[in-house]
C-alpha cells in the first residue's frame, strides 16, 4: 500500500491557490489535473486507480506553500550533552518549525573533527528520519585553533561535510585561517566564521555600549566581530576560497560584507532570528522585564536598536544571505544561574519563521520594502541549501520537484509557551511573546512529518 497526498487550494509562494499532488517522493502534479487522482470522490481518503494506493487529502486552504527550510546553524550537542538535546529531539523541533534539513555545528564532546564523530551524528540523524541532519566538521583540532582538523576525511567521509566551523570559537590565528581556506578549495568546501577577535573580547558579558556601562558588566565591542570579517574576507579574497560569516550582529559587520561582495570576494552570511528582534535593553530588565535574565544571553551578544534595524535592511537587501537559527540548547542548570555563569544561547528552531515574518515581511524597515514569501524562501531555503551544497533542499513546489516543502498559515498567531517546546531545553527568549504565521504540516521527500501542526506519531520510511 502505498500513500498519495492531495494539497487542495495551496498557494505556492504566495500565489493563486492550487492543488498540489504528492506521489513517489516528488510533486507528480500542480493544478487542475492535480485533483484527477480524487476524480469522482469527496472522500478524504480515497483509493485511486493505481494499484494499492491511497490518496489522502489536506485541506491547504489559507496556507502558503514554502520549499522545506534548511538551518545552517543548529547545535544538536549530541554526542556528549544528550541532558541539553539530542538529534532526536533536535530533529523533531526542526519538523515542527518547517525545516526539513539541519547542519549541526561541530561543538559537542567529543568534538566532530574526526570522519568517525562526523559519522555518527549523520547517522543519528538517519536513524530519526525526520529531517536531513547534514554536520559540520570543525576547522582545528578540538576548536583549540592550533592545527587543522581532518578535513580532507570528513568531506570524503560517508557525512560528505562541506562546512566547517569552529563556531562558538573563532579561528583567530590568521594563518591557520589561510591554510583552512585553501585546503577546502580542492572540494569546493566552506568555512563558516565565528567572527570575534579574542583578545577584544576576554571577560566580555554583554553587547559594550550605553547599557552595559549602566550595568558594569564587561562589554563585548562591535570591532571584534567586524575586524576578524574584515580580515577573513580578505584571506578568502586572496586565496580565491569560500567564505561564511555566522551569526552576523553589527552594522559595521553588514558594510565590510556589502564591500566584499562589490568586490566579487566569494563571502556569504547569515543572520540570527534573535539578533532581528532584541536589543541588549532587555538584560536591564527594559519593559518590565527580570534584569540580568540569562535567557538573553548570547554570542555574539543582542546589540543596539540600531544595529537590529540595520541587519533586518541587510537581510531584505540581500547583503546578507541566510537566516540561521543558531539554535542553542541549554540543560536547567547552565541557564537559571547568575548571568555571569550563564551559558551563551538561545533556542530557535520552533520559532525562527514566525521571528522573520515578524520583522522582515511587509515594509521591513527598508528601502526596497519587506520580504514577500519568495524572499523568505530564498533566505530560509533556497540560499541556504546552496552553500551548503545540499541537493535535495531548497527547491521550489513544482513539478518533478522533490516533494520537500512545509504549509504555513499566515493568518494564524500564537504565545509561545517553552514548556511545550519539543526541545529538550527551555531557554527559548520569546516565552510569553506573540508571534505570526504557524507552521501546519512539514513533509520530507513525499512524507509528512508534521500534519495539523503536530508531529506524525508514526510517518512512513522517508526515502533516501
Amino acid at each position: 500500500m502505498t500513500v498519495a497526498y492531495l494539497v487542495r487550494s495551496v498557494s505556492i509562494l504566495g500565489g493563486e491557490p492550487t492543488d498540489i499532488l504528492v506521489r513517489g517522493g516528488v510533486i507528480a502534479a500542480i493544478g487542475a489535473l492535480a485533483g484527477d487522482a480524487l476524480a469522482g470522490s469527496d472522500d478524504e481518503s480515497s483509493e485511486t486507480t493505481e494499484a494499492l494506493e491511497v490518496v489522502e487529502v489536506i485541506d491547504a486552504t489559507g496556507l502558503v506553500a514554502l520549499p522545506g527550510l534548511v538551518d545552517l546553524h543548529t547545535h544538536l550537542r549530541e554526542p556528549g550533552r544528550e541532558d541539553a538535546e539530542t538529534v532526536l529531539s533536535g530533529s523533531r523541533a526542526a519538523a515542527l518549525g518547517g525545516y526539513t534539513a539541519v547542519c549541526a555545528m561541530a561543538n559537542t564532546s567529543p568534538v566532530a573533527d574526526t570522519a568517525g564523530v562526523v559519522e555518527q551524528v549523520y547517522r543519528l540523524g538517519r536513524e530519526a528520519g525526520l529531517v536531513d541532519v547534514q554536520p559540520i566538521g570543525a576547522v582545528t583540532v578540538g576548536l583549540a585553533g592550533e592545527a587543522l582538523a581532518e578535513l580532507g576525511t570528513m568531506a570524503t567521509s560517508a557525512a560528505h561535510v562541506r562546512i566547517f566551523s569552529d563556531d562558538g570559537h573563532c579561528v583567530s590565528d590568521p594563518q591557520l585561517m589561510r591554510r583552512a581556506l585553501e585546503y577546502v578549495t580542492a572540494f569546493d568546501g566552506v568555512i563558516a566564521q565565528h567572527a570575534e577577535e579574542p583578545r577584544l573580547t576576554a571577560g566580555a558579558q554583554m553587547h559594550e555600549g550605553e547599557v552595559s556601562a549602566r550595568l558594569g558588566l564587561a562589554g563585548w565591542p562591535a570591532v571584534a566581530e567586524e575586524a576578524i570579517i574584515a580580515r577573513d574576507a580578505l584571506l578568502a579574497g586572496h586565496v580565491g576560497a569560500r567564505l561564511h560569516i555566522c551569526h552576523v550582529s553589527t552594522a559595521g559587520s553588514v558594510e565590510i560584507i556589502r564591500w566584499a561582495k562589490a568586490r566579487g570576494i566569494r563571502i556569504t552570511a547569515e543572520v540570527t532570528p534573535h539578533h532581528l528582534l532584541l536589543t541588549d535593553e532587555l538584560v536591564a530588565g527594559d519593559g518590565g522585564l527580570t534584569a540580568y535574565d540569562p535567557v538573553f544571553k548570547v554570542n555574539p551578544p543582542l546589540r543596539t536598536k540600531a544595529d537590529v534595524e540595520a541587519l533586518r535592511a541587510a537581510l531584505i537587501d540581500g547583503v546578507i544571505d541566510v537566516v540561521a537559527t543558531d539554535h542553542a540548547p541549554h540543560a536547567t542548570e547552565d541557564k537559571e544561574c547568575e548571568w555571569a555563569y550563564a551559558r551563551p544561547g538561545m533556542l530557535g528552531l520552533e520559532t525562527a519563521l514566525s521571528v522573520v515574518a515578524d520583522t522582515c515581511m511587509g515594509d521591513g524597515g527598508s528601502a526596497s520594502g519587506g520580504l514577500d514569501w519568495d524572499g523568505v524562501a530564498d533566505r530560509m531555503s533556497r540560499a541556504p541549501a546552496r552553500i551548503a551544497g545540499l541537493a535535495d533542499h531548497g527547491h521550489d513546489p513544482a513539478v518533478g520537484a522533490p516533494a520537500t516543502f512545509t504549509l504555513v498559515d499566515p493568518a494564524a498567531s500564537r504565545t509561545i509557551d517553552a514548556t511545550t517546546l519539543a526541545s529538550k531545553s527551555r531557554n527559548t527568549p520569546y516565552a510569553g511573546m506573540g508571534l505570526p504565521v504557524r507552521v501546519v504540516a512539514t513533509f520530507l521527500r513525499g512524507v509528512p512529518t508534521v500534519l495539523d501542526g503536530a508531529l506524525v506519531a508514526a510517518a512512513p520510511e522517508v526515502a533516501a
